[in-house]
């Protein structure tokens, strides 16, 4: 059986993200997934967004483009608040490939 893979995560926002984006990767592992630090190249990158941020939308984008200059294969997903927001707008994102909002996120 082939190994999943690799996945990285990158919180913006609040405790309560950094908390649930700590379950998720437990979540990861569980599954056999390899959690490397978001820096490094990974498969998956799971970014977990926050609306409350000043100008979340431009650091979402900023964040999908270095990481498609780094891996453009990767599968990118955006989980949380601003997900839940506006999933219309980060899915016109280029290189996003998944939206899971506040209800769905754990679901991934």
């Amino acid at each position: 059986m082939a190994t999943p893979g690799s996945v990285a995560f990158h919180t913006l926002g609040c405790k309560l993200n950094f908390s649930e984006t700590s379950t998720i990767s437990r979540q990861f592992e569980a599954k056999g997934y390899a959690v490397v630090n978001f820096k490094e190249p990974a498969d998956i990158y799971v970014i977990n967004t926050c609306s409350v941020t000043d100008f979340a939308d431009r650091k979402c984008r900023k964040i999908v483009r270095q990481l498609l200059r780094k891996t453009p294969q990767a599968y990118i997903i955006m989980i949380g608040c601003y997900a839940q927001l506006k999933p219309d707008e980060i899915a016109d994102i280029p290189g996003v490939d998944l939206v899971l909002g506040a209800s769905e996120k754990f679901n991934i």
